[in-house]
């Protein structure tokens, strides 16, 4: 199966206000799928549908079909969902521990021995790109890393316990540029063995970064395509007004 996630007539509401409107996308696998669009047309709302984030809302609610590698969401327990899809934020959230048990956290929850939990947290920390960096000083606290490098941590800790999908929400946007390179260039390695949506303001990070790119506005998904079709020859006429900065 190719397709990772696909959602159908997917609606949701906060309270009386509708967020996203009739939402139909196929997300494949081992790709990297951006959503781009103004600020409140729905981006991060239509990524936390898909680990179900938006259920801790009150008030919120949903209609239409979410699959996950072609089962419901509905029919699957949401803490094994987010152990399957995991999240990356706009600002980095280390726990206030030390590197180490910042990533062996979660392993541990679900009932990972020690001996397997060194191996974790390393292998976590070098998908990462981190381990070189911070291997002599695991125990130091996380929130004495550089916030490049505690992005980094967030997304090692997120691929401790073993996701299939990564869901990234403005990862960059509190980086600077430096560390947001290194962070594109991690992403595109984790697509070998991982899919991605990343929810990005910086058409520059879409078009470098991503295969398919979707442009959502005020709730609903304007166009979805290849991305070098999107950014070079889109076929809305939004879409091209709002990649070219006339607007957003």
């Amino acid at each position: 199966m190719t397709e990772a996630i696909h959602t159908t007539n997917l609606n949701a509401w906060y309270g009386k206000t509708h967020a996203l409107k009739n939402i139909d996308m196929t997300v494949e696998n081992n790709k990297i799928t951006a959503i781009i669009g103004p600020s409140g047309c729905g981006k991060s709302t239509f990524i936390r549908c898909l680990n179900r984030m938006n259920d801790l809302i009150d008030g919120f609610s949903t209609e239409g079909e979410i699959l996950i590698r072609g089962k419901d969401i509905k029919d699957t327990d949401p803490v094994a969902l987010r152990k399957k899809i995991g999240m990356v934020f706009q600002k980095p959230n280390p726990f206030p521990k030390s590197i180490y048990e910042n990533i062996a956290y979660g392993p541990r929850i679900h009932g990972i021995n020690k001996r397997e939990l060194d191996s974790i947290v390393e292998s976590s920390l070098k998908k990462a790109a981190l381990w070189n960096e911070v291997k002599d000083r695991l125990n130091d606290n996380a929130m004495e890393l550089s916030g490049g490098q505690q992005q980094r941590l967030c997304i090692a800790r997120a691929l401790a316990v073993g996701p299939e999908i990564i869901l990234f929400d403005e990862p960059c946007s509190a980086l600077d540029p430096i560390s947001a390179s290194k962070i594109e260039d991690l992403m595109i390695d984790l697509k070998e063995k991982y899919t991605i949506v990343i929810v990005t303001h910086n058409m520059q990070q879409a078009a470098r970064v991503s295969d398919s790119t979707a442009f959502f506005l005020m709730g609903e998904m304007i166009e979805f395509g290849d991305t070098k079709q999107i950014f070079k020859k889109p076929r809305e006429k939004s879409t091209e007004d709002y990649i070219t900065g006339r607007f957003g």
